[in-house]
């Protein structure tokens, strides 16, 4: 891809340029979180990946111990150079004319941004859902259908004109299951968007825009006042990565799987005891017994 820009509208459908057989590309990707390690392996096995640009390695899991990132670890399997640093500069030695930014978790700042092409992986259907929690959000509002969006990067968050957008129904997914869906997705109008010479940009709508804040601890607690069908919505929007937090026959747990009970209620299928390991929750009410 040059590094020129060119305004104009993307086509129907998928709403992406470029034909369905992708060259090869040279590009560098930047990711961190597990999905963008998934986008990462799968842009691998099309593209010739110069570098990963990722998170420092830094204390993860219940131990807190020191570990590279999901992507790192991906990179390091498939033998890419990886840079690490506490903040990206300009002068990164990138090595491609194009960064593909996923799940990445810290701010480009317009000095290294202006160096090359930077194309965010967002998944959502932008200006829906800008931020850092796309997936949890949509399944949370209980949204119908989610996609993904291809844009350029800019300095502010998620506001890049669009290169490309495929939508798809959510139905009963998980958020494991929209971020695979997602990660599939990505990948293919990244071969199309990358095989433009020129691709067309157009401007996200200003009047449409939401935004996905960043999951906090308050939203894991599901409040037994509230509907069910919205306490389902939080178990699938917190599942398989973080889980939702309850307080069942007195002792508190992590909820992985639940649904509407035939009474309206909310019946837990998958739950998880502080300390203990995940298990069906008939199984775990018997061993109370």
């Amino acid at each position: 891809i040059a590094p020129t820009r060119r305004a104009g509208g993307t086509r129907s459908g998928s709403s992406v340029r470029g034909s369905c057989s992708a060259e090869v590309a040279r590009i560098a990707v930047a990711a961190t979180a597990p999905f963008g390690a998934d986008v990462l392996a799968r842009l691998a096995e099309r593209h010739e990946i110069a570098a990963l640009l990722t998170r420092p390695d830094a204390p993860r899991g219940r131990g807190r111990r020191v570990t590279p990132s999901p992507a790192k670890q991906v990179a390091v399997e498939l033998g890419l150079p990886v840079l690490a640093p506490e903040r990206p500069e300009p002068g990164l030695p990138l090595d491609a004319p194009v960064v593909v930014v996923c799940a990445y978790g810290a701010l480009i700042p317009e000095a290294l941004l202006a160096e090359r092409r930077w194309l965010n992986v967002h998944p959502s259907l932008l200006p829906r859902w800008r931020g850092a929690a796309p997936v949890e959000r949509a399944i949370m509002a209980g949204d119908e259908e989610t996609g993904v969006t291809i844009h350029e990067t800019v300095k502010e968050l998620d506001a890049g004109p669009i290169a490309a957008v495929e939508r798809f129904p959510i139905g009963e997914l998980d958020a494991g299951g929209v971020f695979e869906r997602a990660a599939e997705i990505a990948a293919r109008l990244l071969d199309a968007v990358l095989e433009d010479p020129d691709p067309r940009f157009t401007p996200q709508a200003a009047e449409a825009v939401t935004y996905a804040d960043k999951l906090t601890p308050a939203d894991r607690v599901l409040d037994p006042g509230r509907p069910a069908e919205e306490l389902v919505r939080v178990v699938r929007a917190l599942s398989p990565h973080i889980g939702a937090r309850a307080e069942l026959h007195g002792r508190p747990v992590t909820i992985w799987r639940a649904r509407v009970g035939d009474d309206g209620g909310l019946e837990p299928l998958e739950i998880q005891p502080d300390g203990g390991r995940r298990m069906p929750y008939p199984d775990w009410v018997r061993g109370l017994r």
